[in-house]
């Protein structure tokens, strides 16, 4: 499908299995950190709207005053964070490249890369609109 081009309608209904729209105060902002620290990309940004893709998944971006009249809009806080209690998580990408450029990009590190007993090494980010992005990559083990 070519995300830059398909319409409101054939998106919507090509979507199925698990999806993941976030509500963020500002769509280009949100961009901009999506695609500096974790290398995705945006189709047909707007003000108010883009479809996300991180390798072959996908999602969207909503700004606030598109849910106006959504009752979810009335459960989020005026202030992040919006995504306490999900983890996002970025199976193939460097933690280290990630935090190395995550601040700069308006990112704060919750905990650097670190390896954990489940296998992988990874590090929590949380971006301006209070979600928590985890890159993840596998450790390298002597077999």
């Amino acid at each position: 499908m070519d995300y830059d081009k398909v319409s409101a309608a054939e998106f919507g209904s090509s979507l199925h299995g698990l999806g993941l729209n976030l509500l963020v105060r500002d769509v280009s902002s949100q961009i901009t950190f999506l695609e500096t620290v974790f290398g995705m990309k945006s189709h047909q940004p707007t003000a108010d709207f883009a479809i996300i893709t991180y390798a072959d998944q996908v999602f969207q971006l909503h700004s606030d005053c598109t849910y106006h009249s959504n009752s979810l809009l009335g459960l989020l806080p005026e202030t992040p964070p919006r995504g306490a209690g999900i983890e996002i998580r970025l199976y193939d990408t460097d933690p280290e490249l990630a935090c190395a450029v995550a601040e700069a990009a308006g990112g704060m590190i919750l905990q650097k890369p670190t390896d954990k007993p489940h296998g992988l090494r990874e590090a929590y980010i949380l971006c301006e609109n209070g979600y928590a992005w985890v890159p993840s990559q596998p450790l390298i083990t002597d077999a």
